[in-house]
């Protein structure tokens, strides 16, 4: 038995305020563009069954333009003859009773099977039981709902169970009402022939509670894209897996890498600017989202460093994001000294303390105009 575990596609997600040559958000293109690029493979491999394990979309009332692209998707995937099964997540659940679930326009396909109802639901076919638990808003209903897993496992056909939720603190994501499974719950995973979970935007298989030791059929297929720099470490794609009794633990798992934009991360030590600018490698930032990070700088010199800058030397770039990380000193002031302070004073206190005479009074003419910008457009805002 083959089946195709991907999860977390977060159709619908835009950032950066940039726009394609179709008028669409870039980043929203591309996680459209990821999910295309599993629906091709999912069309070559051919499997038996194909699972999503949660947060289809990304939000739980999606834009028009996501509603459409997910039923022309599926509308493919439908086409295939292969059963597809999808779990909600958090972020495709409605916070209140007062919404309908997104899944439910999947309901009239033929093959695509839904479980949204916060609640345990049972899949059932001639060789599998597929074992649903999406998210719920009310995990004070979790026990008795996975109680209602277990008794329905089937002892003359595969068993997979599908839940979007964290498994262990590793893998929560701090987000609003995201859902941990109970560890003392976790022994059901052993009476599974498989256990695809969503939730976690990286592909990991889960460790037993309390041990280094990984579950070997307890996996998280991770996201198709990357919704935060910060998880530019994890590659993007899905899993296909095997069950067969003659396989090592019956079960065979082949991580599928897809591509997707590049994330780049470049430094530049400040404490050394002109060196480090002059050894900056731009060759490989071409379409590319591109991180940079000045290290040991200065507040005296920040203020003549522009982002503009910084962003000229990446000019093929779709995107340069810049953090700045200041240089400590013994006698910078505790934040509990400065809460009484303005954000003006104290940066100008730290430039008193940093530069010359001279260059003080030329920083703080400009520091002084720059804040009063700041305040004018807040004000504007309020």
């Amino acid at each position: 038995m083959k089946i195709i575990h991907f999860s977390d596609t977060h159709l619908g997600y835009n950032d950066l305020d940039i726009i394609d040559e179709n008028n669409i958000n870039q980043r929203e293109a591309d996680f459209y563009d990821a999910f295309t690029q599993v629906v091709e493979q999912i069309k070559t491999i051919k499997p038996d069954y194909i699972i999503h394990t949660g947060d289809l979309f990304h939000r739980s009332s999606p834009s028009n333009r996501a509603i459409t692209f997910a039923l022309e998707q599926f509308k493919i995937i439908d086409s295939f003859d292969i059963p597809c099964l999808m779990i909600a997540g958090n972020h495709s659940t409605p916070r209140t009773n007062l919404s309908s679930p997104i899944l439910k326009i999947f309901d009239n396909f033929k093959n695509i099977h839904t479980s949204y109802n916060q609640e345990y639901k049972k899949i059932e076919f001639d060789d599998v039981v597929f074992h649903t638990l999406p998210h719920m808003n009310d995990d004070t209903k979790a026990d008795e709902q996975i109680e209602l897993c277990e008794t329905n496992i089937c002892e003359s056909k595969k068993n997979i169970m599908m839940m979007h939720c964290s498994v262990g603190a590793w893998y929560l994501m701090q987000e609003f009402g995201e859902w941990v499974y109970p560890t003392d719950k976790e022994y059901i995973f052993e009476k599974m022939d498989y256990v695809g979970l969503g939730h976690w935007h990286g592909f990991a298989a889960v460790s037993v509670k309390g041990t280094k030791e990984k579950y070997p059929n307890v996996f998280y297929s991770g996201s198709t894209e990357r919704t935060s720099l910060n998880d530019k470490r994890n590659e993007k794609g899905f899993i296909e897996l095997v069950l067969d009794e003659e396989l090592e633990d019956n079960l065979s798992i082949e991580y599928k890498q897809i591509n997707i934009r590049a994330i780049r991360q470049k430094e530049i030590d400040c404490s050394i600017y002109e060196e480090s600018i002059n050894q900056i490698d731009a060759s490989d930032t071409k379409d590319a989202i591109v991180d940079v990070k000045l290290t040991n700088l200065k507040a005296t010199q920040s203020i003549d460093i522009q982002n503009s800058t910084i962003k000229e030397l990446f000019p093929d770039a779709m995107s340069v994001n810049i953090k700045r990380e200041f240089k400590t000193s013994s006698s910078e002031q505790r934040i509990d000294d400065i809460e009484a302070l303005s954000l003006e004073d104290y940066f100008l206190e730290h430039m008193e303390e940093e530069s010359e005479s001279q260059e003080y009074d030329r920083l703080k003419t400009k520091v002084k105009e720059l804040f009063s910008l700041y305040e004018e457009s807040a004000n504007d805002t309020v």
